[in-house]
């Protein structure tokens, strides 16, 4: 991107009055929405905001701001945007690692991350990611929430072990020891209440039912069971006293990590809310720059690092939301909780926002989904297994890495696999019986099909490595689909090999494109330099009868324009 480009790039990234214009449609109908999605959002935040380690204030300010700010400069109408389970899992490691500082560092530079992002217009790759490596961590992600969830639904303050797995497993044992009941009822109601809830009347916030039941009940009966702790009452004053660029190098790549997650995140969510409504379409490098803004803001204020959160959406636009004023009036909501409900927030059980995060992720899992695209392909059944896994015994970042790797080898295999290196017979005609015998010995044809890249190329040069007994070989390269620098020296070192055998070696039909590559490479130049370059494969087969004719090797009766390839020659390459 040039200089020039900057001002225009920057313009269409940053807001325009055309963003409010469903608003003024029906501002109604997009309050309403927005208060309803807050009344959701409320103890999902705060449940985030204490699984990820930094309190529930943290995910209170991350709702608020991330929120306000994704929706005003983000690229979707319809998302909503605040603190998830997907961001938690990878943040846990970095608070026990760099403390709630380090957190907050990842965070402003993951937003840095995030707007560069944008302005490379990188958004449109999302597109390319395999749907089975977004189902095999969406389910990775739902286990690992689960499992976080164990000590606070046990009643039990603390776990041994690094891995999420091992510290559920400390908390199972610590509970076997000394169990008390009061915790782990709590969990379960709240999870049945939202689970059973969601199957009889969908539209009603049993999340939040339940949490207000179970706070209520701990409140009248003096439940022994972990609280939130007291909130401050308001947004705490932005500050950057967590900074410490000695940490940058350190924490670069959990903050390319964060980044890549929030941007994945919230790429997939905007698509999903343009298909739940109509006539929506996102902008993905807008988007982008939109969760960079709320990620270099949250962190000031002591927010986590914030992404689309696809419930929370999904809830907005069943609700009727219109425009952007829904998601602005959610932050607003909170806002006013914050301020004026804070002492009551502070009274809920950390039990209580358990159960609400064991019932989100059992929502989380499409049990259909995943059977489905486990029968699909094998590679597909292996690529979501392998990241499922991945995801739940070692980290997000890890299982994304794994099981995309993963997928573009095995797209790659199938690419090559398309591609065919055929003999092509060369049509007698009326010629005699020895003439057809001195052609199908002397000049064999070869046409190549797909595309010649790194993928497929050894296994083209080993078939014509075993060309025997032949003085002529044409190589048809009009069907090539794509040629990549490795397809084309690999199609070199076989030229080479053909011709110290004493084997003569025609080309024809190369596309421009691909005539760019193999000059660009000093590939095949000597057949240029000599004529023995062809635009089709007639010309190429007479100029061989012809090369036979000259070391009598074909009888001069023989008719030089009457032999053709079998497939579609007629005149053609």
């Amino acid at each position: 991107m040039s200089l020039r480009e900057v001002p225009r790039r920057l313009a269409d990234l940053l807001p325009g009055r055309s963003d409010w214009t469903a608003a003024r449609r029906s501002p109604g109908r997009d309050l309403v929405a927005g208060l309803i999605v807050a009344v959701v959002a409320l103890p999902l935040a705060l449940a985030f905001g204490v699984s990820s380690g930094l309190g529930a204030q943290a995910g209170l300010v991350t709702a608020i701001v991330a929120g306000a700010l994704a929706a005003v400069f983000g690229g979707s109408n319809l998302q909503v945007s605040g603190p998830t389970g997907a961001m938690t899992v990878v943040l846990v490691p970095i608070v026990h690692a760099y403390g709630s500082g380090g957190v907050l560092m990842v965070g402003l530079m993951a937003g840095l991350v995030l707007l560069a992002l944008a302005a490379l217009r990188a958004g449109r790759f999302a597109q390319f990611l395999p749907t089975s490596v977004v189902e095999g961590f969406t389910a990775g992600i739902a286990v690992v929430i689960a499992l976080q969830q164990v000590p606070a639904a046990l009643g039990v303050t603390g776990g041994d072990g690094g891995k999420v797995w091992q510290v559920a497993a400390g908390a199972v044992a610590h509970f076997a020891a000394h169990p008390t009941w009061a915790a782990p009822l709590m969990a379960l109601a709240v999870a049945a209440v939202m689970l059973g809830g969601a199957r009889l009347r969908p539209g009603v916030p049993f999340s939040l039912l339940g949490v207000a039941a179970a706070t209520l009940a701990a409140q009248a009966f003096s439940l022994d069971v972990a609280r939130i702790g007291a909130l401050p009452a308001g947004l705490p004053a932005p500050s950057l006293g967590f900074l410490d660029p000695g940490m940058v190098g350190t924490l670069l790549p959990s903050a390319l990590a964060v980044a890549a997650l929030a941007a994945l995140e919230s790429l997939l969510c905007a698509t999903v809310a343009d298909a739940m409504s109509v006539g929506e379409r996102h902008d993905p490098d807008r988007e982008l720059f939109g969760q960079g803004i709320a990620n270099l803001a949250a962190p000031l204020l002591g927010g986590v690092p914030a992404t689309a959160a696809i419930a929370r959406t999904a809830v907005n636009v069943r609700a009727g939301a219109r425009s952007r004023l829904a998601a602005l009036t959610h932050a607003a909501v909170l806002a006013g909780i914050v301020l004026a409900a804070g002492p009551l927030v502070g009274r809920i059980p950390l039990a209580a926002l358990a159960g609400v995060l064991l019932a989100t992720t059992v929502r989380m899992v499409e049990v259909g989904s995943l059977r489905a695209l486990a029968r699909s392909t094998r590679g597909d059944a292996v690529v979501l297994i392998l990241t499922f896994v991945v995801t739940v015994v070692f980290d997000l970042v890890t299982a994304v890495a794994v099981g995309l790797g993963l997928a573009v080898v095995l797209a790659l295999r199938a690419v090559a696999r398309t591609s065919r290196l055929d003999q092509v017979p060369l049509d007698a005609g009326d010629h005699s019986a020895e003439e057809r015998r001195l052609l199908s010995e002397h000049i064999v044809a070869y046409r190549f099909d797909g595309p010649l890249f790194f993928a497929a190329a050894h296994r083209f040069l080993l078939e014509l490595s075993e060309v025997a007994d032949v003085r002529v070989v044409i190589l048809r390269m009009s069907r090539i689909t794509a040629l990549d620098a490795t397809g084309a020296q690999i199609l070199g070192h076989a030229i080479v090999r053909m011709e110290r055998r004493g084997i003569t070696v025609l080309i024809s039909g190369v596309k421009p494109g691909h005539g760019q590559v193999l000059a660009a490479l000093g590939i095949a130049g000597h057949l240029r330099r000599d004529g023995l370059i062809f635009p089709d494969t007639p010309t190429a087969i007479a100029h061989a009868r012809g090369l036979l004719h000259d070391h009598g090797l074909l009888p001069a009766t023989a008719e030089t324009g009457r032999v053709a390839t079998t497939a579609d020659l007629g005149g053609g390459a």
